[in-house]
């Protein structure tokens, strides 16, 4: 028998391999479903590409490369039999098998016991040879399947890569002293005791001072009393005040000048009558939220409906996401996107041919990705009703996994590739983006949220004016305050939240605004002032103002609530708002009208550029030197950031402050000359141009960093074209990036045009997708957009809980059938009472679809070159 089997794998020997370091198995999810070892057909692992098959999808691969043997993987789970005893420890059959496999359920529970099964399979005879076999296979086939059957799975291998360096314990924690001093920290109001900061504050674990930390790379900011503390005393750790929880706290030892862990810091803390628990209450999700923001325990409950008998619903449209960890801003984005029927039709009507022209790896192809998880969500094969002998109240559907997908689309993304809670905007954008640049040539999901902005510009001396065109995909409404209808119970809170700080007493019961959605549409409607505007009629620096207007209307309008602004420490912090978000918009009245009669146009003129020997010849304070906000470039450079990086960086914003330059640094710190000193190039004859951006043009004799190009070059782009649009975009690869999908390899003569681009900021300024400009006078290389009357309906709105970006949790409502269902995580219920008026991104869909057009961009301005 064991010469019959050698002799039977000796033609597919030479496709047999044996797993190598950095090889990835995928031996618990399907390339093209979600199939696993616990469906019912099991899963197939192919032994040369290690790619993991479900029984429906095997044999295109098959097909496709000619590999013929796989590994098939079958687990089998039964309910347990507790028998007379009742209480049976559950059992596990050949448990080695399937080690570090990633499971659908929890079998190491009480009610389930299972076995696994392993074979190899050769297509296409489908020839089955029962695993292990050790004594009658070849030993080259016996070590690979070993190895495959002991290999990680595959994106285990990858998570530690998302985690930082392993938190070591410090050797101070066993044998901390602390001082019989009787202080007693209360629950809130906390300051720094040499300076009253109320932000990056820590309590040191001996005496219990509470002193602020020090300016650090990521932008915490203090005045390092905590250190200077240490240096008197001597005394070790330190913990951050609030990142107290249940679970732990941020411990910091100044002797061994790292981050450590302290195995007994309850006992430390209780010591100063800190009780961990009363530091953060769990909801039923098992996501936090703060002692210190008792309405985000509100916020909690409303949004998740957490006090009604939520009627959990089946079927095609009705299948949740699994929950990764902190992946809930991944979940709620996919869920909105796929109830809209562009990207059903894209996606999961184009589902076969998709797959059948796949690449030889699929898990790395985007569309495959996005037709596999848009057919898991509405196959409806994921949620199944209970049977008639489960009740319904004890059925949990399973959902689908986003780990496939979301280990591709956030590949190479700093953020988004971590294991960190993220801004769903940013995400949504992210994967807008990623959908326009894996479209090229087929239908685009993303045309029905395009539309184009009208930026009117006005001199407020000369009083002339100038029209431009941008792309966007996302309003952002501002928050007004002022606007609250509220605004006196606001002010007496606010009173005796101060009061209750200076006396070191508990906050009072917090208060939520309440503002008007015509109040934010108000408030986004108003001109704004241009900083550093630069006028082309007077040949210098002037007062602007910018009001922005629809030049289209899109087919699906993305509406973002400004919820987020950042804290002392840079952290985004969540302001409390609730807005009556209407169900029905009617938007006409933003339709831009263009150059009106009477209306004089800015000349077409560039704004001078200081030339590079006048700055090295002249001081600082000469006219023709550029003008830097030392202050803030100084602020920057006490960050430990280079004092001529930081000055470049405000400079390049505009003087616009210490945040925008913060954001500048970070985009621009791996550049080869970020810390150089400041040089500006030799003015340029560029002919006309209407740049009034502060910034001015970007300078075309500056070659872009080589890095750039071959990154550009590297996708598959030309070398002229991808300098061109680095160029175009001051060097930005991902504006580079919808620069080329926007305008295709154009003649060089074309270009100069759009160099001038202004930076956006009426609609969204995080989008980088609002940096691209249009082109109407040249219409073949515009953006589609579908234009049409503008007037919606809400569908969808996705909520924020928590207190920033960085944490928290995301659920999402969607309308279907006529009735609201919650989305969260791998729940899916009827909706009882959806929160509209706490959500964080809105979604409308237009109501008249007859009126629809698809177009390339209209021209209502007749002299634009936008």
């Amino acid at each position: 028998m064991a010469a019959d089997l050698g002799e039977l794998l000796v033609p597919y020997m030479p496709t047999i391999r044996v797993p190598r370091t950095g090889d990835r198995v995928f031996k618990s999810e399907c390339a093209f479903s979600f199939d696993s070892p616990e469906s019912e057909g099991g899963l197939y692992v192919c032994m040369n590409t290690f790619l993991g098959f479900g029984r429906e999808h095997v044999e295109r691969h098959y097909r496709k490369t000619g590999q013929s043997v796989y590994m098939h993987l079958k687990r089998h789970v039964k309910e347990r039999n507790t028998g007379a005893a009742g209480c049976a420890i559950p059992r596990r059959k050949n448990g080695k098998v399937f080690l570090d496999l990633e499971l659908n359920r929890d079998f190491n529970g009480e009610d389930f016991e299972y076995e696994d099964e392993a074979k190899l399979v050769i297509f296409p005879d489908h020839f089955e040879i029962p695993l292990p076999n050790i004594e009658e296979l070849p030993a080259l086939v016996t070590i690979a399947c070993d190895a495959v059957l002991n290999a990680p799975s595959a994106y285990k291998k990858q998570e530690p890569e998302s985690w930082d360096e392993e938190i070591q314990v410090s050797r101070h924690a066993r044998s901390l002293r602390q001082l019989d001093n009787g202080v007693r920290i209360p629950p809130s109001g906390w300051k720094c005791q040499k300076c009253e900061m109320r932000e990056n504050l820590w309590l040191n674990l001996t005496d219990g001072t509470v002193l602020c930390g020090k300016w650090f790379f990521d932008g915490s900011g203090g005045n390092g009393h905590a250190l200077v503390h240490y240096k008197e005393t001597k005394y070790p750790l330190a913990v951050k005040m609030d990142t107290i929880t249940p679970d732990g706290a941020d411990v910091y030892s100044f002797e061994e000048e790292e981050a450590v862990l302290d195995p007994h810091i309850s006992d430390h803390l209780s010591h100063f009558e800190i009780d961990m628990l009363q530091m953060q209450t769990k909801t039923e999700n098992g996501h936090h939220t703060e002692n210190n923001s008792r309405p985000r325990v509100s916020e909690w409950e409303v949004i998740q409906e957490s006090g009604m008998k939520l009627k959990a619903v089946f079927g095609s449209g009705y299948t949740g996401i699994k929950n990764l960890g902190n992946s809930c801003y991944v979940g709620t984005v996919i869920q909105v996107l796929f109830s809209i029927p562009d990207f059903q039709r894209m996606y999961v009507g184009n589902l076969q041919r998709i797959f059948d022209y796949s690449p030889l790896d699929p898990s790395q192809d985007f569309a495959t990705q996005m037709a596999k998880l848009g057919h898991g969500l509405l196959s409806g094969l994921y949620s199944k009703p209970p049977m008639k002998s489960e009740l319904i109240e004890q059925h949990q559907q399973k959902g689908v996994s986003p780990r496939m997908m979301k280990s591709l689309i956030s590949r190479g993304h700093p953020e988004f590739s971590s294991t960190r809670q993220q801004d769903a905007q940013e995400f949504l954008l992210h994967v807008i983006n990623m959908v326009e640049r894996n479209s090229a040539g087929s239908e685009n999901p993303s045309d029905a949220f395009r539309f184009l902005v009208e930026e009117r510009i006005q001199c407020c001396q000369s009083r002339r004016v100038r029209y431009n065109q941008r792309v966007d995909y996302c309003i952002q409404l501002p928050a007004p305050f002022e606007a609250a209808t509220n605004r006196e119970e606001l002010l007496a809170y606010g009173a005796k939240r101060r009061e209750a700080e200076e006396n070191m007493r508990a906050p009072p019961e917090p208060v939520r605004a309440r503002i008007p959605f015509t109040a934010c549409l108000q408030a986004f409607t108003e001109p704004d002032n241009v900083p550093d505007f630069w006028s082309s009629a007077l040949q210098a620096k002037s007062a602007g103002v910018k009001t922005s207007r629809f030049a289209t209307f899109p087919e699906y309008l993305i509406l973002q609530i400004k919820k987020f602004t950042f804290g002392v420490d840079w952290v985004p912090k969540k302001i409390d708002v609730a807005i009556d978000v209407p169900d029905f918009l009617d938007l006409s009245r933003m339709r831009a009208t263009g150059l009106q009669a009477g209306e004089q146009e800015l000349p077409d003129l560039l704004p001078p550029i200081v030339l590079a020997e006048d700055t090295r010849d002249n001081s600082m304070g000469s006219a023709d030197s550029p003008e830097i906000d030392e202050a803030a470039a100084m602020q920057l450079a006490e960050m430990g950031f280079p004092v001529e990086a930081c000055r470049k960086a405000v400079y390049y914003t505009g003087n616009m402050g210490p945040e925008m330059a913060f954001n500048w640094i970070i985009a621009h710190m791996e550049e080869p000359d970020f810390a150089e000193p400041l040089t500006l190039p030799s003015m340029i004859d560029l002919g006309p141009s209407i740049s009034d951006s502060p910034l001015g043009a970007p300078p075309l004799g500056n070659s872009p960093p080589e890095e750039s190009i071959a990154i550009l070059t590297s996708m598959g782009f030309p070398r002229t074209h991808s300098i061109q649009a680095l160029k175009a975009t001051n060097n930005n690869l991902e504006r580079a990036l919808d620069w080329i999908f926007i305008h295709p390899e154009e003649e060089e003569s074309d270009v100069l045009s759009d160099m001038a681009a202004t930076e956006p900021n009426g609609f969204s300024n995080a989008n980088s997708h609002s940096n691209s400009t249009v082109s109407p006078d040249r219409e073949a290389a515009g953006p589609r957009v579908k234009d049409g009357p503008g007037r919606y309906e809400l569908f969808a709105f996705i909520s924020h809980m928590g207190a920033s970006t960085m944490s928290g949790h995301y659920v999402c409502h969607i309308k279907k059938e006529g009735r609201w269902v919650i989305y969260n995580d791998h729940k899916v219920c009827l909706s009882e009472r959806p929160p509209k008026d706490l959500g964080y991104i809105y979604f409308y869909h237009r109501l008249s679809s007859s009126s629809t057009k698809d177009t390339v961009p209209p021209n209502p301005l007749r002299h634009a070159t936008f």
